[in-house]
């Protein structure tokens, strides 16, 4: 997203409100942002909002004193990257389907010679009539690219489809566009979260990861172009755009569900905190509490990523390991002892359930410490690393 040009779109409905944050989000991701609106947009929002947040004019009038020829709908379209209309309301949608330019904003969506994306904002009603659909399908056929709109409460009172999307899923779908495929349609197996080991019904064994590094992981790997599929222990973090996980709960659960996949993997990346023992026995009763110590015997749990890497013929797998001490020290030699291509680890006390991490890879090459970040920046870097490990291997 960095210095990517975009001008953001404003038409007159109650989501424009949205569309401050929405700037607000592209300017902190690196974009460039020129905020166009159209006269009823600024009923909504006052373009003093978008000025201050993008630090740019708002453009209103094809009159556009900035560029001094009376043109603005011309170099709107020309001189970016994007233009997104969000919110894009019925009433535009039907005017764009037909090709009116009655405006700057329909007049440059005609005029331009660059992507064309818009983000739906309506009642239930309006959005699910015949008119609608067929205006939508209209537009999608001449070019321009439809981000499907929510589900929920809405100003009206209602509930239903034709809330525009929230800024934060545009912007990761933005990224995701601009993001270089160094992945481009290589298929890509990740386990993320813990996993829990029923003692009985109320009670297990598990660990404090959250799952937000795998997730994390999954999301840049889609960015990348990959086909992703996620195998998750219990977590509370939302799917990745575009992904849907497959929910499991125990290393049995996992390693059955990855035996599931592996054979149309590419590439795998075990970041999942796999429980290590479990039960001898589940009791299918509650444990009842007592005055005596209660001794419970533990059989280890199967090694996944060890089973994936051994087949015979593995995909290229990534392994993550957290330590306490000597990270570079432990961590190699699970590298070494796995026969693993490329190895990430943090520090398990700072690592797991934050939302921020340090990572350092270890591969054949030597070591390659990622300063601390978000977990989304890092997942990136391990992707981006990753890729051309795997690209170099493969002759990509």
């Amino acid at each position: 997203m960095l210095n990517k040009r975009i001008v953001l779109g404003v038409t007159g409905g109650i989501a424009a409100y949205k569309s401050a944050e929405l700037t607000r989000l592209l300017v902190k991701a690196g974009a460039r942002v020129q905020v166009a609106m159209t006269h009823s947009a600024t009923q909504f929002v006052a373009p003093l909002t978008f000025q201050a947040l993008s630090g740019q004019p708002v453009i209103i009038e094809d009159a556009d004193p900035a560029k001094g020829h009376g043109m603005a709908h011309i170099h709107l379209g020309r001189d970016c990257d994007m233009l997104l209309i969000a919110p894009a309301t019925a009433n535009f949608i039907a005017r764009l389907a037909h090709g009116l330019a009655d405006d700057v904003l329909s007049a440059a969506c005609l005029a331009r010679d660059c992507p064309l994306w818009l983000a739906p904002a309506m009642n239930r009603q309006m959005w699910h009539h015949p008119a609608t659909q067929r205006n939508v399908l209209q537009i999608q056929q001449d070019g321009a690219w439809v981000i499907e709109p929510d589900s929920g409460a809405q100003a009206c009172g209602e509930e239903g489809a034709g809330r525009m999307r929230e800024p934060e899923a545009i912007v990761d779908g933005l990224r995701d566009f601009f993001s270089p495929k160094r992945l481009s349609g290589k298929r890509v197996l990740i386990t993320a979260g813990p996993t829990l080991e029923k003692l009985d019904p109320v009670r297990a064994i598990t660990n404090l990861s959250s799952g937000k590094m795998g997730y994390a992981v999954a999301q840049a790997a889609r960015e990348a172009g990959a086909l992703v599929t996620l195998i998750s222990g219990p977590v509370c973090v939302p799917s990745p755009p575009g992904i849907i996980p497959i929910q499991v709960e125990s290393a049995h659960d996992m390693l059955n569900a990855v035996k599931a996949h592996v054979a149309h993997a590419d590439i795998f990346i075990s970041v999942a905190a796999v429980a290590d023992y479990r039960p001898a026995q589940s009791q299918t009763h509650k444990l009842k509490k007592s005055t005596q110590a209660l001794s419970i015997d533990l059989v280890p749990n199967p090694d996944i990523l060890e089973w994936v890497a051994t087949r015979e013929k593995p995909p290229f797998c990534v392994g993550f390991a957290a330590e306490t001490d000597r990270l570079i020290e432990h961590g190699e030699a699970k590298r070494q002892r796995k026969h693993l291509p490329l190895l990430a680890v943090n520090h398990a006390m700072s690592a797991l359930g934050s939302d921020d991490n340090e990572l350092i890879l270890l591969d054949d090459e030597g070591v390659h410490p990622l300063p601390k970040a978000d977990k989304l920046t890092l997942a990136r870097q391990l992707v981006a690393h990753l890729a051309n490990l795997f690209n170099s291997k493969n002759g990509g």
